[in-house]
Formats: structure tokens, C-alpha cells, sequence
């Protein structure tokens, strides 16, 4: 059985690597080396990304992909085990549930994420957990995963904590796992592309953006959310300039329409 799980962990481990790589290094490909001058306007922090701080998040990245990988080992004994239900045939609870699946594994996320996610950030907790992945005060695509060991396995735990709640298709659990990698390169991206009425769209409103959590990294003690503004709201802790930065800087036209207009004043916010 031993020989059999630790094949499972190198396959997992396998594909978690080429999760993150694909889509993290697909982000910095496009955003910041082709189309780097293209998109200049639309970059949240103007100064460029230190090349040994990338080496140092994909570093900690390919460290959390095997700490990932345990957690899949453990999801597999469990599973043998009884404990974790995991299923292989949509057939046994059928397409609705399947859908349902996954939609309300986004929501326990996020939630999951905010409140652990306020816990690595407690004065005994942070310098000792989450301050890697602070690092990155100027965040890459390639910062998705930099966790420290104890966030890495905090991070992970969401999969077994699914899996004990509700029983997940095989298929869906990857469709999750896809959805959670997109939306964590997105907020690690530098660049801001929804329009800038996005905010003021109660649907809009509710979603997180890349400007929200690359304040975060800056700012450390806000925007603690990952998909969704929903506990930032209720427990006010949206930085006070979050909306009025974003607009700001999802506002910025590229640098020819700009020269073509009279220049304004700008006002320097406290927040860069």
C-alpha cells in the first residue's frame, strides 16, 4: 500500500507542478515580459519586480507543491479509510449535486481562507507563518504559492476539510483546484484589467480584484479576502482607499491618450 501512495504523491506532486507553472508562468510570460510596455498603464506597482524575489517565490512555490502532494497522500489513505468521500461516477449523486459541488467548495474557501487567513496574521502568528509570502511586497504571478511550510499546510487543508464535509467527484475537486490557481495568479498579477465602474456594480462590488489583494501585500493589514469582498464587508476590513485606488488605477489610459490630454494634478495617496 506504502509503495502505491507514494506513487499517487508523485503523480499529485507532478500535476500540481504543472498547474502552478502553466498558469503562473503563463501570467508572467504574456504580462510581463511580451506585453510589459503594452499594458504599462494598467501595472498596480510602477517599479519593477526584483529578479532574486521571483527566484525566491517560485522557490517557496515548488516547496508548497510537494507539501500540496502530502496532503493528496493523506486524502488517499483517508479515502481508503472511509473517512474522506471522494467519488468516481457523476452518476451516483448525479450533475445537479456535481455542480452544486463545486460552487459551494469556492464559497467554504473563501471563508475558510479569510478567517485562517486573519489568523496568520495575528502579532505571535505572522513573523512566524505568513511573513513569507509578505516578501512579495511587490507580488508576481509567480507568488501564487509562496507560502511558508505551516501556510502551505494550512492552505492545503482546505481539500481534506472538503472532502470530510461533503462528498466531491474526482472531477470536480480539479475544477476547483483550476479555479483556485487562476484566481490566486490573478491577484498576484501586478496588473488591474476590469474596468473602473467595476466597484460601483453590486455584483462587481462583491468580487475581489487584483488591486485588493496586491494592497494587501503592500499594506499588510487589510483586504484579507481571496475570491469574494463578502467578509471583508461585514467586518470592515476593506482598506479605506480600496475603492478609490482601484479606480484610479483601473482608470489609467495608456501613455500616447495621456500625453493628449491637458495634465492634471495628480493627488499622491498615503497607500503607495
Amino acid at each position: 500500500m506504502w509503495e502505491q501512495v507514494l506513487a499517487i504523491g508523485a503523480k499529485i506532486y507532478a500535476a500540481n507542478l504543472v498547474r502552478y507553472v502553466f498558469f503562473a508562468g503563463l501570467a508572467y510570460l504574456f504580462f510581463h515580459v511580451i506585453w510589459k510596455s503594452k499594458f504599462t498603464h494598467k501595472r498596480i506597482q510602477k517599479r519593477e519586480i526584483e529578479s532574486k524575489k521571483i527566484a525566491m517565490e517560485i522557490g517557496y512555490s515548488v516547496a508548497t507543491m510537494f507539501i500540496f502532494a502530502c496532503m493528496g497522500m493523506l486524502v488517499f489513505i483517508g479515502k481508503k479509510s472511509g473517512i474522506f468521500q471522494n467519488y468516481k461516477e457523476i452518476q451516483e449523486y448525479g450533475w445537479g449535486y456535481f455542480i452544486f459541488s463545486i460552487l459551494a467548495a469556492i464559497l467554504i474557501h473563501d471563508t475558510y481562507f479569510y478567517w485562517a487567513h486573519r489568523f496568520m496574521h495575528l502579532k505571535w502568528v505572522f513573523p512566524r507563518v505568513h511573513k513569507v509570502h509578505h516578501l512579495s511586497n511587490n507580488p508576481s504571478p509567480w507568488a501564487a504559492f509562496s507560502f511558508h511550510p505551516i501556510e502551505a499546510v494550512l492552505e492545503a487543508a482546505i481539500i481534506p476539510i472538503l472532502l470530510f464535509i461533503m462528498p466531491m467527484h474526482m472531477l470536480a475537486i480539479f475544477i476547483f483546484l483550476i479555479h483556485m490557481t487562476m484566481m490566486n495568479v490573478l491577484g498576484h498579477l501586478g496588473y488591474e484589467f476590469y474596468p473602473k465602474n467595476f466597484l460601483r456594480n453590486p455584483i462587481g462590488r462583491l468580487n475581489n480584484t487584483s488591486t485588493h489583494h496586491n494592497m494587501h501585500h503592500r499594506l499588510v493589514n487589510c483586504n484579507y479576502g481571496l475570491y469574494f469582498n463578502f467578509w471583508d464587508l461585514i467586518m470592515g476590513t476593506n482598506h479605506e482607499k480600496y475603492q478609490s485606488e482601484f479606480e484610479r488605477l483601473a482608470g489609467q489610459a495608456p501613455a500616447h491618450e495621456e500625453n493628449s490630454k491637458p495634465q492634471e494634478a495628480q493627488v499622491e495617496t498615503a497607500i503607495i
